[in-house]
């Protein structure tokens, strides 16, 4: 299992996306276009130096073009699994730019403070994105082994340590999101609607480390559709109504929008603590029909 290389090739997408985004939108002022070239950029660097890793690793099949072959059975398990994990993210996104609307609909100050500390956060959820890789395969690998107690054993250990790093990134984001703001922007109102948009994602902190755990762990043990699901229930049933909600309530405050994110995440906790409940009694209830 190579867990080293999904957390290099995110990191450097990130850092080259942030550093395309200065580049040529603050220096070149390439505006909106600018920014799109970056990120598509960044991407690019990522899956470059992904093959380029890949090539170097000791493989248990030669990677060859031509040795690269049609396979309706296994594309049709790659898209069983892959395709709610893609609709998920699509829709995940959707509702970040419903949220984005509400805002720009609320001011130019804050429209460019959530901007801000969105680049703020590409780098907070870098560590809980790099569990949740890791668990998926983890997970993965252990259930195709049979050794489904060690999976779950796995995420247990996975969510203690992401925890730990969950509170440094809330103390950071939450006590001094200002700090961080000003890597980004000098205008002192920006920084100011940045850090106030940045004291809930500081809060989402410490729930995220449960929750991308819990999303890499059902991803490893197949459990795709529920991760659609629920990702979809707390993107568009809480995420995107409480935004809007709180635009609407006087006066106007970016903590209190930013607020819809963690209550999506304590309702994606609740629904996968449920999942995970009856996915151990349907253990415990083979384990005794096998006994």
């Amino acid at each position: 299992m190579d867990s080293n290389t999904p957390l290099v090739t995110v990191l450097i997408a990130c850092i080259a996306n942030i550093a395309g985004d200065l580049l040529l939108v603050a220096f070149f002022h390439m505006g909106t276009r600018g920014a799109a070239i970056a990120t598509v950029a960044a991407q690019l660097i990522s899956v470059l130096i992904s093959c380029a890793r890949i090539s170097k690793m000791t493989l248990p099949f030669p990677l060859r073009f031509r040795n690269v072959r049609w396979d309706g059975g296994i594309i049709r398990n790659i898209l069983s699994l892959g395709t709610p994990i893609a609709l998920q993210d699509l829709l995940v996104s959707i509702s970040f730019l419903v949220i984005m609307a509400i805002v720009n609909s609320i001011g130019l100050t804050e429209s460019a403070g959530v901007g801000v500390a969105e680049k703020v956060c590409a780098f907070i959820m870098l560590v809980p994105s790099a569990f949740m890789q890791s668990m998926s395969a983890f997970v993965a690998q252990n259930r195709g082994a049979g050794q489904t107690d060690r999976a779950f054993q796995g995420f247990r250990s996975a969510v203690a340590i992401s925890f730990v790093f969950g509170v440094v990134m809330f103390y950071t984001a939450f006590f001094h999101g200002d700090l961080l703001s000003g890597i980004f922007a000098k205008d002192a109102p920006v920084i100011a609607a940045s850090a106030d948009y940045l004291k809930a994602y500081g809060i989402d902190c410490l729930l995220t480390c449960f929750l991308f755990c819990f999303v890499g762990f059902y991803n490893g043990m197949g459990k795709t559709n529920f991760v659609m699901v629920q990702g979809i229930l707390g993107a568009f049933a809480v995420r995107v109504p409480v935004s809007y909600l709180m635009s609407r309530w006087n006066p106007v405050s970016l903590f209190h929008i930013g607020l819809a994110t963690p209550c999506s995440t304590i309702l994606q906790i609740t629904l996968c603590c449920s999942y995970l409940i009856s996915l151990l009694r349907k253990q415990n209830t083979q384990k005794r029909c096998i006994t």
